[in-house]
């Protein structure tokens, strides 16, 4: 997932989407607020959002506590509902609203309220209509949404949103509960230091078959003195090589080859080209191209296509992925995407496992069964925080050709680590012993494990260089198995900001 700032367009769409057909002749009019606890309602009138004075004036709930506070509260609402929404035209929203992607985040919202108790109701038709009409009023603003939709009274119960935020809280507490009593790992130079070699960073670009234009590839590798060994970074949605080539930097000064691969379909040029109505959201079928952009680089790197200095062995690769980088670096250590789940539990809103990353995971329906690309030359992977509880079925034997180290944040509420970390690794831990780990990040978030260039690496450096060395030294051993060797050392690969935790001898018999 991305690190772009969050947008007010699903919020509005979401009302928009939970109305049912309604008399055109209609407009919104009023908002009831339902707030918990206090067993009341609080009215917004839409009119009176439309300047500072009409607040003042009005009588509303919100007209009256404005008034209350000498107008603070209302230059700072007009101000908000009145900015220009960044979906602009209505081009962007036929590209959007229609979409496996924007659909799953609609359904998620639309469960917050309704219009005038007519049926929730999904429909990228009726929420075209509605953009339509706000977008014939001028520039497209919340209030102008809102506006436009059909009906008299729409009503937000915040007790639902209260629901929500104390499940994402609940999702999160599991890991705190592992953490607890648990030492971090000690910090060891040797791993977090930057290593002796000068590295050099590169532009390639590699023409493939299944993507219109040639796929763009970072390369960092050593100056000099190379290892021969390698390793490929995958990004997550709507983010790009940049957010982690610190990670290359630090493994290449250690010797090591590193591909930091552009997802074209998903990458934050996709962002900016679908916010700008050229181009639709992530389709589906993105889950199957990304590991094929590994596997094609591979291909290339092994037939001297990518004209890099020779002595580069592709037989024998560790890859390291964020996200959905994350999850595609879990296909290639032999993760078969399955629909099973998807189809029983994407509509299920009071599911108490639910969280943001199920509305990437539920858009994947219709392409899992293409989505099974392991690599055999991928024999070990670094997942940070991937959303895999849906798709992937962990109750199957041996669910990885791979040795997976999982890496998950204890405050990462997009891809929470109790439902997507600790019950799919406890899940496959209970199939035995294979060598896969755990280890949490206490403090870590979704977006502060990465490392631009200049960074230095980031709070995984020494964990991923410890893993990758552990791969590479263990020649076949490094294959999952009863008795594998460890790939992690005893200890050192710790950080001095965030607290770094094995938790796979912890792993709970419940499910979290």
């Amino acid at each position: 997932m991305t690190q772009a700032a969050p947008s007010r367009v699903p919020a509005a769409l979401a009302l928009a989407a939970a109305i049912g057909h309604a008399s055109p002749a209609q407009a919104l009019e009023q908002i009831e607020l339902k707030l918990p606890l206090l067993d009341t309602t609080f009215s917004i009138r839409l009119a009176e959002l439309r300047d500072p004075r009409s607040l003042l004036a009005g009588n509303s709930d919100l007209a009256e506590l404005d008034q209350a506070t000498q107008g603070a509260i209302g230059r700072r609402m007009v101000e908000l509902f009145n900015a220009p929404l960044p979906l602009q035209a209505l081009d962007v929203a036929r590209q959007v609203v229609p979409a496996p992607l924007a659909q799953q985040a609609l359904l998620l919202l639309s469960s917050l309220g309704g219009v005038d108790g007519l049926p929730a109701d999904v429909s990228s038709e009726i929420v075209l209509q509605v953009l339509d009409r706000a977008s014939g009023q001028g520039a497209l603003t919340m209030l102008g949404v809102l506006q436009a939709i059909p009906g008299r009274t729409a009503t937000v119960d915040l007790g639902k949103g209260v629901f929500l935020l104390q499940r994402m809280n609940g999702q999160l507490q599991t890991a705190t509960r592992l953490l607890e009593g648990q030492p971090p790992a000690a910090v060891d130079p040797a791993l977090a230091g930057p290593g002796g070699l000068a590295v050099r960073r590169d532009i390639l670009n590699l023409p493939v078959t299944y993507r219109p234009l040639p796929l763009e590839v970072v390369v960092i590798r050593p100056a000099q003195q190379a290892s021969g060994r390698l390793v490929a970074i995958s990004h997550g949605l709507w983010d790009g090589p940049e957010s982690f080539e610190g990670w290359g930097r630090h493994l290449a000064s250690h010797g090591y080859t590193v591909f930091l691969p552009r997802h074209p379909g998903s990458d934050w040029t996709q962002q900016q080209a679908m916010l700008s109505g050229k181009v639709p959201p992530p389709g589906p079928e993105e889950l199957r191209l990304r590991p094929l952009d590994i596997s094609a680089l591979l291909d290339a790197a092994a037939t001297g296509e990518l004209g890099l200095p020779p002595g580069l062995d592709t037989r024998s690769v560790v890859v390291l992925g964020q996200s959905w980088g994350a999850t595609t670096a879990l296909q290639l250590a032999g993760a078969r995407p399955r629909s099973q789940l998807l189809q029983k539990r994407c509509r299920d809103l009071q599911d108490p496992q639910r969280n943001l990353s199920w509305v990437l995971q539920c858009s994947f329906l219709g392409a899992t069964d293409q989505a099974a690309l392991a690599d055999p030359r991928v024999k070990a992977v670094v997942a940070v925080s991937p959303p895999m509880a849906l798709l992937f079925d962990v109750e199957a034997a041996s669910v990885f050709q791979g040795r997976v180290l999982l890496v998950s944040g204890s405050r990462d509420w997009v891809v929470p680590p109790g439902p997507e970390a600790i019950a799919p690794m406890a899940r496959i831990a209970r199939q035995g012993k294979q060598g896969h780990r755990l280890v949490l990040a206490g403090g870590g978030d979704h977006f502060n494990l990465g490392s631009t260039y200049d960074q230095g690496g980031g709070p995984l450096r020494a964990l991923l260089l410890g893993w990758v060395n552990g791969a590479f030294a263990a020649g076949p051993g490094v294959a999952p198995g009863v008795g594998a060797p460890a790939l992690l050392p005893p200890n050192g690969w710790g950080d001095g900001v965030l607290s770094l935790s094995d938790v796979s001898g912890r792993l709970p018999s419940w499910n979290p």
